[in-house]
């Protein structure tokens, strides 16, 4: 049976109007990994060039902290959250200011949970499921943001000489939890051994832990201390896991040196511009129990950098020389705008960090590595029909893809005139 012209007409309105709010979505959905590259939300490589911040531990600085990362051209922040098993907990209202002072400071946030640093060697550190767990609960403050968020799943979440099968298994669980959520953010996996892989668990089983994520978008970090002591060391690993594996890769943490050993950073930040992937230094400030030489500034005051903070800021491969915006902020959407300074002065810890000092590693094999763990246009494109009783339809099309106008529009024209000849 034919409808008659009227319904065929409702039927094309009603397309029209469902079709034409997708043209204000951005064309840009979130973070994306292609072979070695990590894209931003516009299909641009991205390299993160940047900072860890220890908010849970030292809460109280965060804001200012982060206006004086972005003031030394760091282009992304890696932030210690705490799921709450091990210090106190960071809130989703905590997040979601984290976010929005990040962005509007065009900056990339890594957020990343600590808790699980060392878990099987740290009797004290959660698993990876209770990390996952965390995500799932504050997932409200997560989606939305993903052009300017990183999941990074669990901090070094495996410590030495633990089965394989942990932290293989571990990952492939969280990674299908999150994606079953709906979560979609690109996802940052931390190699065991305290983030160093001197046992080459992550080398050699990225692949593996990369094919569990239905959306392909998981991407993976080391953690180079005292491990990568020269040009050779830092040069294997690098060649190798990009060759063996074809993912991205970033140096998620490192210093100059660690626990009185000595890290290359010259090496680390030559090799990560030769190869084209991140670098986050560690830390900003606030580390104690034999690393306080991690400090980036001396007491969180940017006007006096560490011997450290200067040379990963100001030196050869620094920040300032090599650091640049993800394009998502080309956009210059008003959101980002209004983001302001929304603070989270007076949440969480302290920031005495006196607790904190069991993730140092001190006593743990020379091959932990870990971090110490104490520091831490308005383009209103009006898509709506105004209908009369018989009055032509008015319709303001903006920026129409020409499909669209041979799909919906025209078809729609023609029957208004066909309807107008009865």
């Amino acid at each position: 049976m034919q409808l008659p012209i009227s319904l065929k007409l409702k039927h094309l309105q009603i397309c029209l109007l469902t079709t034409l709010p997708l043209l204000s979505l951005p064309s840009h959905a979130g973070f994306s990994v292609s072979g070695t590259q990590l894209l931003d939300g516009n299909d641009k490589p991205f390299v993160m060039r940047g900072i860890n911040y220890p908010h849970s531990w030292y809460s109280t600085n965060t804001t200012q902290a982060i206006k004086d990362m972005a003031s030394v051209s760091a282009n992304t922040v890696r932030v210690v959250l705490s799921s709450g098993y091990r210090w106190n907990r960071s809130s989703a209202e905590e997040v979601t200011s984290i976010i929005e002072q990040l962005k509007a400071q065009k900056m990339i946030a890594v957020l990343e949970v600590h808790d699980t640093t060392g878990y099987g060697e740290d009797s004290a550190a959660s698993s990876l499921s209770s990390a996952t767990d965390y995500w799932l609960d504050i997932a409200a403050a997560l989606k939305g943001q993903e052009d300017y968020v990183i999941i990074n799943i669990g901090n070094e979440p495996i410590g030495n000489n633990v089965d394989s099968s942990v932290w293989i298994d571990g990952h492939k669980d969280a990674i299908k939890r999150l994606r079953e959520a709906g979560l979609t953010h690109t996802l940052l996996i931390d190699a065991p051994a305290w983030g160093q892989d001197w046992q080459h668990v992550m080398l050699d089983n990225a692949k593996t832990v990369a094919a569990a994520d239905s959306l392909n978008n998981t991407m993976f970090s080391v953690h180079m201390y005292q491990v990568y002591g020269d040009y050779n060391s830092v040069y294997q690993y690098v060649s190798k896991f990009l060759n063996n594996n074809q993912l991205p890769l970033i140096v998620g943490e490192f210093g100059a040196d660690h626990q009185g050993e000595n890290v290359d950073e010259d090496s680390i930040m030559a090799l990560a511009e030769q190869y084209g992937i991140g670098y986050l230094g560690w830390s900003w400030s606030g580390n104690s129990g034999g690393t306080e030489s991690l400090d980036i500034t001396e007491n969180f005051n940017v006007t006096n950098l560490t011997t450290w903070g200067d040379r990963l800021i100001n030196g050869v491969n620094g920040l300032k020389s090599t650091s640049v915006a993800a394009t998502v902020y080309d956009d210059a959407s008003s959101d980002n705008n209004d983001s302001g300074d929304t603070g989270t002065d007076d949440s969480g810890s302290d920031g005495s960090g006196s607790d904190n000092t069991d993730d140092n590693g001190s006593d743990n094999t020379d091959n932990n590595g870990s971090d110490n763990g104490s520091s831490d246009d308005n383009n209103n494109t009006n898509g709506s029909s105004n209908e009369g009783q018989n009055d032509v339809i008015s319709i303001h099309a903006g920026s129409l893809m020409p499909s669209l106008m041979a799909m919906f529009i025209w078809p729609l024209i023609a029957l208004r005139r066909k309807a107008g000849r009865k």
